[in-house]
């Protein structure tokens, strides 16, 4: 079976991404890993390049920065990675420049690769998603709980939307089996100037100049406390290779998590995925 890892990134450093770490917590399934480095102005194709590894095959790619709409061109780029892995590769790891996936899961997702049935174009993952710190996950039903990050190469799989999932053309969802194996996201966690830069250029892939200017505060640091959602304090384990990214970190976030922010949606749709096990609302897969 030979599998490959596939990822994009631009400026990873100026926005403090762990996109390293990213590609270290796939390596051990994969047989090489294609990262797209678009054009950057902070040295990431030379992150990318020090890391030393011989099975990560760097793609450069040009952005079309003229979409701004629905984050369409991240899809565009996770695309173009795709495109560039090796033709006799029978499964291909999707991961973002701010997922990194827990170690303890990968004998599991090695295994659902190995035994998913031929009709299977994918495979589901869970999430944990951090806000704030790496010491709180997002425990509110906006936080989406399970996605597709392995896909069957050559079947039509394209990325969808904004990049957060597959579709299969025409338009079909894709038929998945689950892994247990965890992607945690650390979007949300960055040293707050590095957010506030972040947050500034991440709006203008989905919105015009007039909006954003109404909707991203000019600060210096970014103010956790504005997009505060439902938190719970995490107890279990970073990847390993996130150790040295946490020992480092500079900043502190604590916040009150006895108080419930959830809305009745949020309960309702909780409800219905912990004790019934239903999904409600997004569900960009077809579970076999």
């Amino acid at each position: 079976m030979f599998v490959s890892g596939f990822t994009f990134i631009r400026n990873a450093v100026r926005y403090d991404y762990p996109v390293v770490e990213a590609i270290r917590s796939i390596l051990p399934l994969c047989d090489e890993v294609v990262v797209a480095v678009g054009r950057s102005e902070d040295g990431t194709r030379e992150l990318i390049e020090g890391m030393g590894e011989p099975r990560v095959r760097v793609v450069e790619t040009v952005w079309d920065d003229t979409l701004r709409e629905g984050g369409r061109v991240l899809a565009l780029e996770t695309d173009k990675a795709l495109a560039a892995v090796a033709p006799e590769s029978d499964w291909c790891i999707y991961i973002q420049g701010d997922e990194v996936l827990h170690e303890d899961g990968l004998p599991a997702l090695r295994a659902a690769m190995a035994q998913a049935p031929p009709e299977a174009d994918g495979i589901l993952v869970k999430y944990r998603h951090f806000y704030g710190s790496y010491d709180y996950v997002g425990a509110s039903a906006g936080w989406y709980r399970h996605e597709i990050r392995a896909v069957r190469p050559g079947r039509g799989v394209y990325s969808y939307r904004d990049a957060q999932g597959f579709r299969k053309a025409p338009d079909r969802r894709l038929r998945v089996v689950r892994a247990e194996a965890w992607m945690h996201h650390y979007g949300w966690v960055k040293e707050p100037e590095a957010m506030q830069r972040k947050q500034e250029n991440f709006h203008r892939m989905w919105h015009d100049d007039a909006w954003v200017a109404a909707h991203v505060v000019p600060a210096a640091a970014f103010d956790y406390g504005r997009e505060l959602r439902h938190l719970a304090r995490f107890t279990g384990t970073h990847p390993a290779v996130m150790a040295e990214r946490i020992a480092r970190r500079n900043w502190t976030f604590e916040t009150d998590i006895s108080v419930d922010r959830r809305t009745w949606k949020d309960r309702v749709k909780l409800f219905c995925a912990e004790q019934l096990g239903l999904e409600l609302g997004y569900a960009n897969y077809r579970l076999l």
